[in-house]
């Protein structure tokens, strides 16, 4: 309802005087209230309005106290009373708290949609309206009237009002774009034809206008008001947030909002007050619809719906009475003719306006003649009265024409198909509930009269799945694919208002979730595939400005709030997306059950979902603290909202008094609004602190660190950001602090492999620095990765400055030379794993030109520098690679069975070094000290055959022993240190700089065994436990017989280095004795023994693999 329903009394009545106590205008209220209740009763689900229903009546009490001589009594004298009020405190009383109630209900998404129809109705629309009706007001009525007066009419009736139309289109179930461009555009045209009317007003009493001046007033008026209901609309809605759980203090900010705006835009700005208001309204509902959640939500709703009821019940009733008072007093200025003119006004209205319904007010202006503004009333009356009969009821037969109340085939398959599960569910219910303990059965037939959906047993056989309409053809099945994915969005929307009210997204996430949904429901109604993430894309991803936060000119602690604001928002809504699509599949699937439309729908659902994992899992690699926090707030919510359930059901069930509960349940909510307004924060850590948790850069001297502190780049590389290329120049190291990189390489021989990747705590390019080689392979970002880029000029500065660093540099390069040299062994194998690998049992030697290398079974070398060749080929092996030991299968005498059996022997290799080599050993039977069990495969299986213990003992037990002294070992000092250094690197790998040594555990005891070596690692394999031979079994028969059975010539070899040339005598365990036979033998008999031991790696484990 409008000011243009607002009906202005004569000036005659303007004079009337009552003898009545004022109070009796309580009585016109209350009558109107009652008739008011009466006809939404008894009209409700019929074609005929309630809002017109008042109109009749309200023109019943007028004829009824203006047309007969005795009147209504107290009744009549409390109307009079009303029929002349003076009509700007009307406006001023009804028209903001309904302009306000009708913009408030609207949907952000539906206005953004219908924006533009809306503006071309209310501008251009109310401008041509306007001139239209001049025209006849002009040339088909004989009254004379000037331009002026023709425009001032035509604006007064341009201006719509579609309350009974919007009413019904709702009740019928019409489209929402449809409700919302009637409803739309009756707001914005109410307001664009005050200003009209106000513009031709001024014209009327004399003013002259130029376009200059007309363009300025539009321009005054209207944008004023914009710019005016955004300021409130704004601190209204700052407000409100500051507001926590206060219902009665949000609902009156509202109402004080409305009310304010439309008097200072009135009485103070001078701009339109109407427009002013639905920008309110509008704002709110685009900004603060999720300030209201839960009760406070139904509260607002029910509060505005009764006052929006409670205005409209008066208005129309009062619009009645005035429209009958003034038809009843302008008798003698209202001739015949002017009826027919009134129909014909009412068609010109009707074609100018094309799909327009509505009407506007007049006012007293005294400079207009008694017959003019006789005409003026009669004729608004009219067009008011015949807009509402006619368009308010046969809005129903034309939507019925137009076939837009006809409900889909799809839905009516939908319906009947809940209407049999509601039958199956009554079922289930009275079988729950049919008999009572106490009171004993229901019966059931008085049971199945009450319950409609009982009182016809459905067919099965003939009972149609929604879905088996598919099979009619493509037609049939688009529809449904359709109108189950709008189920599934609606589901998912229901689903964030959920998480809304359960404290798990946020107000501002919960709006863009929401938008997000209402954008992907119009392509929906376009037929193309569900894609609501397509929305929320722009609000999930890492600022840009991270990628130069290091070298900003703002400062990071300012760059660090405004991360931390987009990165929690990015993670409340991939999260909420995540839970709601999880929940609407499962409600889908159990609503809807197996179909072919159901799986594509799901499977929709589940292919946008990559996104928002991956960008979760950005952020737990990159910000963990971020992720923690707002779980910590999710959680604290949840207790505390527990927490008040129980209260309240502790005073439901009569244990608390009301005064306790009160206690206990402001103690909850004090809780709640200081979640709220000082949430726990995220801590974001320093370049320094992120450095200390990188194991390479963690495990240097303190002073070492602060060298390359000074000069370490700051860098946030972006999924596939390039780090360097394959072959370019090596410049410097990458320090992967957190995330995760990618690599290939085009040299790469074998199979691909599924996951080449390097996580954060790697450290890139260290070894091409050490070499002077090019880059091995090319690195991209894998996720969003924090690094760290060092000159290494420097780093080489700081190598030789501290003893051992330098190996520990080696070893820390190896990590990812052996990962590119070896994939297919180390693909498995975390950075972390290896890490405690290398750490726990590597080798780091250098050998010079001549010397020959053994590689032995059970361990792997990673050739680091220089070139060797393998013993019996011409092939040179240049640095990097990878050195593997061999197998040989072997077939053996067939045995008691009469089957035939194989061994499958391992066999040591032998290098030449061909220049100065740099080679890393790693033990493999240290993987047993670890408690990784993904390092179990390294470990060499035990051979299989009677015979596989019976090889090259002789130069296995050579290369075991390590020797002391040679020129070509590294030294025991340097050797500590790069030790401690890789045990260091190692803690920080497993459990970053914070790590508290227990005594209990297995990481207690793994990093106490880690830091209390006594051994380097790095220059030795673990301990031999001694060997000893039986009495009868000396060591040069232990040497000759394995060498002479596969003849191999015993000489001189680099065992890791140490020059061997002969063991000394060791005892045997009696457990890996055997007797000739095979069986073992306990005793200390003269019997000769045969010892089988193939390799040290036996003493150690006996579930192994061999490389």
């Amino acid at each position: 309802m409008t000011e243009s329903e607002v009906p202005v009394p004569s000036p005659e009545g303007a004079n009337d005087t009552h003898s009545e106590e004022p109070q009796v205008a309580i009585l016109f209220i209350g009558v109107s209230l009652f008739l008011g209740v009466i006809c939404r009763q008894v009209f409700k689900g019929t074609r005929v309005p309630y809002t017109v229903a008042l109109l009749i009546l309200g023109t019943g009490l007028g004829a009824m106290e203006y047309g007969t001589s005795r009147g209504l009594g107290t009744l009549g004298a409390s109307i009079r009373m009303w029929s002349h009020i003076n009509p700007d405190l009307i406006l001023f009383v009804f028209l903001p708290a309904l302009l306000f109630e009708s913009s408030f209900a609207m949907e952000l998404h539906q206005i953004k949609r219908c924006i533009n129809q809306m503006l071309l109705l209310a501008a251009p629309g109310v401008l041509i309206s306007t001139f239209c009706l001049a025209l006849v007001h002009r040339y088909l009525f004989p009254y004379g009237w000037n331009w002026s007066t023709c425009l001032l009419l035509g604006g007064l009736l341009s201006a719509t009002d579609p309350v009974a139309v919007v009413a019904l289109l709702k009740e019928l179930g019409a489209s929402k774009k449809l409700s919302t461009i009637v409803e739309g555009e009756s707001l914005m045209n109410d307001g664009t034809a005050i200003v009209v009317f106000k513009l031709f007003l001024q014209m009327v009493l004399g003013q002259h206008f130029t376009a200059g001046d007309i363009v300025q007033f539009f321009s005054q008026v209207a944008l004023g008001a914009v710019a005016l209901g955004l300021a409130f609309g704004l601190v209204t809605v700052l407000w409100i947030g500051r507001v926590f759980n206060d219902v009665i203090v949000e609902i009156t900010l509202t109402l004080t909002a409305s009310y304010l705006a439309f008097f200072v835009a009135e009485m103070e700005a001078h701009v339109s007050g109407v427009l002013t208001v639905m920008t309110v309204g509008m704002f709110f509902a685009a900004f603060a619809r999720t300030a209201f959640t839960g009760e406070s939500q139904q509260s607002m709703r029910h509060f505005w719906e009764m006052v929006s009821y409670i205005a409209n019940t008066l208005i129309f009733i009062l619009s009645g009475v005035v429209i009958a008072e003034s038809i009843l007093r302008s008798r003698d200025n209202v001739q015949g003719q002017d009826w027919g003119y009134l129909v014909l006004l009412y068609v010109a209205l009707q074609l100018s306006r094309v799909v327009q319904v509505g009407q506007e007010e007049s006012e007293d202006y005294t400079l207009i003649t008694k017959r003019t503004e006789a005409q003026f009333v009669f004729f608004t009356g009219g067009v008011v009265f015949l807009t509402l009969i006619i368009n308010g009821t046969t809005t129903q037969f034309l939507l019925k024409v137009l076939g837009m109340d006809h409900t889909p085939e799809t839905k009516a398959l939908v319906l009947e198909y809940v209407r049999h599960e509601m039958y199956s569910k009554a079922l289930e219910s009275f079988g729950e509930l049919g008999e009572d303990e106490d009171l004993g059965p229901a019966e059931w037939s008085t049971v199945c009269k009450y319950v409609s959906c009982l009182q016809q047993h459905p067919d099965t056989r003939a009972l149609t799945h929604p879905h088996d309409a598919s099979v009619s053809g493509e037609e049939s099945r688009n529809l449904i694919l359709q109108d189950t994915r709008m189920r599934f969005l609606n589901g998912v929307q229901a689903a964030y208002w959920d998480m809304l009210d359960e404290g798990r997204i946020t107000r501002t996430s919960a709006t863009l979730l929401m938008q997000s949904v209402d954008e992907c429901l119009d392509l929906v109604a376009r037929h193309e595939p569900m894609n609501d993430w397509k929305g929320l894309q722009q609000h999930v991803h890492f600022p840009q400005y991270l990628k130069w936060s290091s070298q900003s000119m703002l400062p990071q602690r300012l760059l660090s709030f405004f991360t931390v604001v987009r990165l929690e928002l990015g993670c409340y809504i991939a999260a909420a997306f995540l839970r709601a699509h999880r929940q609407a599949r499962h409600q889908l699937r159990e609503f809807i059950g197996e179909s072919e439309v159901a799986d594509a729908v799901i499977k929709e659902s589940e292919n946008e979902e990559v996104e928002a994992r991956r960008f979760l899992e950005d952020v737990r690699l990159l910000f963990p603290q971020v992720l923690r926090v707002i779980k910590t707030k999710q959680v604290t919510y949840a207790v505390l909202t527990r927490l008040s359930a129980y209260v309240k059901t502790l005073e439901e069930a009569g244990l608390v008094e009301e005064k306790e509960t009160n206690h206990l349940h402001d103690m909850i909510q004090v809780d709640l609004k200081i979640l709220q307004r000082k949430p726990p924060p995220v801590k974001m850590q320093s370049a320094h602190e992120v450095l200390i948790n990188q194991p390479f850069f963690g495990a240097l001297p303190g002073h070492v660190q602060q060298v390359l502190l000074n000069a370490a780049k700051e860098c946030m590389m972006f999924r596939e950001s390039l780090l360097f290329r394959e072959d370019s120049k090596a410049d410097g190291v990458w320090l992967v602090a957190n995330g995760s990189v990618k690599w290939t390489r085009t040299k790469s021989t074998g199979r691909q492999l599924l996951h080449p990747t390097f996580p954060h705590g790697s450290t890139l390019g260290l070894y091409e620095c050490l070499t002077g080689r090019p880059r091995l392979c090319t690195i991209a970002a894998d996720s969003v990765a924090h690094c760290f880029f060092i000159d290494s000029a420097k780093l080489m500065a700081v190598s030789a400055s501290e003893p051992g660093l330098e190996d520990f540099f080696w070893q820390e390069s190896a990590l990812v030379v052996a990962k590119i040299v070896l994939p297919q062994q180390f693909e498995a194998i975390t950075m972390q794993e290896l890490r405690a690998l290398i750490a726990e049992g590597s080798n780091l030697c250098t050998y010079i030109r001549g010397e020959t290398i053994e590689l032995e079974i059970g361990r792997i070398g990673i050739l680091l520098e220089g070139f060797i060749k393998q013993e019996g080929k011409d092939d040179v092996i240049g640095a990097p690679a990878g050195l593997l030991t061999k197998t040989e299968v072997i077939p053996t005498s067939k045995g008691f069975s009469g089957s035939r059996t194989a061994s499958i022997i391992p066999q040591s290799i032998f290098y030449h070094v061909e220049a100065r080599s740099r080679v890393l050993f790693i033990d493999l039977h240290s993987c047993q000290s670890t408690p990784f069990t993904s390092l179990s495969p390294l470990i060499p299986k035990q051979s299989m055959g009677e015979s596989a213990g019976l090889m090259r003992f002789g130069s296995k037990y050579q290369s075991s022993r390590k020797s002391s002294g040679g020129p070509s070992k590294s030294g025991d000092v340097h050797g500590d240190h790069s030790a401690s250094y890789s045990a260091k690197a190692m803690e920080l790998s497993l459990f970053g700089s914070q790590v508290t040594v227990s005594k209990k555990g297995w990481r207690g005891g793994y990093v106490r065994s880690f830091l209390n070596l006594h051994q380097p690692r790095s220059q030795s394999y673990p301990t031999v436990v001694k060997r000893a031979v039986g009495k009868q079994f000396s060591s040069a028969y232990a040497l000759k017989s394995p060498a002479r059975r596969n003849g191999t010539v015993p000489r001189k070899v680099h065992s890791h280095g140490n020059l061997v040339l002969e063991p000394p005598p060791q005892e045997w365990p009696k457990s890996l004795v055997r007797t000739r036979s095979g069986t073992s033998c306990e005793s200390d008999g003269d019997e000769e023994h045969i010892v089988e031991i193939e390799s040290p790696s036996k003493l150690f484990a006996s579930n192994q693999t061999t490389w």
